[in-house]
């Protein structure tokens, strides 16, 4: 069958993949068009924003690299994921961060001042979290993640990680706690 017959918007990712692994060029770039939101989003949430665009385009050169590594025995978005979390865990040892950078507060255009401190503290406050989050257990990460950032439902999720809905459910509850604890000590340091 000639691949450009196929419509390839109804295929599935794994699909698109393998289509990808044997070089067909708009399965991947449909890969990409289908995942990039998510990534970057993820990669966003993660990392401080003046690097955001240069890891998430990471992400998608080592998809590119290692394509031909993925044999579908997950979903292509949990292969993905890896990838995503793989550099952002590298990016974090590069740069041997410690803390989430600091708001760039110069650069920050805003037209009245209510305006600039209601951006001041929406930067503030997900630097906090960023930082929290950092500091999780990696499952807690990922479900967080999965959960705000993916939207996916408790049941996605539970079927993306091989669970019972009632584990996934209660990862979730362990996970906010987790977090909540994190961000509660990290104003506590901070007074």
């Amino acid at each position: 069958m000639n691949h450009q017959t196929i419509n390839l918007s109804i295929l599935s990712d794994e699909e698109l993949a393998h289509l990808a692994k044997m070089g067909n060029q708009d399965a991947f770039t449909l890969l990409y068009e289908r995942f990039l939101p998510t990534v970057y989003a993820r990669v966003r949430f993660k990392i401080p924003e003046i690097d955001v665009e240069d890891i998430t385009q990471e992400i998608f050169i080592a998809m590119l690299r290692s394509l031909h590594s993925f044999r579908s025995e997950s979903k292509f978005g949990t292969w993905i994921r890896a990838i995503a979390n793989r550099k952002i865990a590298d990016y974090y040892r590069a740069k041997s961060v410690t803390q989430v950078d600091e708001p760039d507060y110069e650069n920050t255009a805003s037209n009245s001042q209510h305006d600039q401190a209601e951006q001041f503290k929406q930067q503030d406050d997900l630097a906090s979290i960023q930082h929290a989050l950092t500091q999780l257990r990696q499952n807690h990460q990922d479900i967080l993640l999965m959960r705000f950032v993916d939207n996916m439902s408790f049941s996605e999720i539970a079927r993306q990680n091989g669970q019972s809905l009632e584990a996934t459910k209660s990862l979730f509850r362990r996970s906010v706690a987790a977090l909540a604890e994190k961000m509660q000590e990290d104003v506590l340091e901070n007074d």
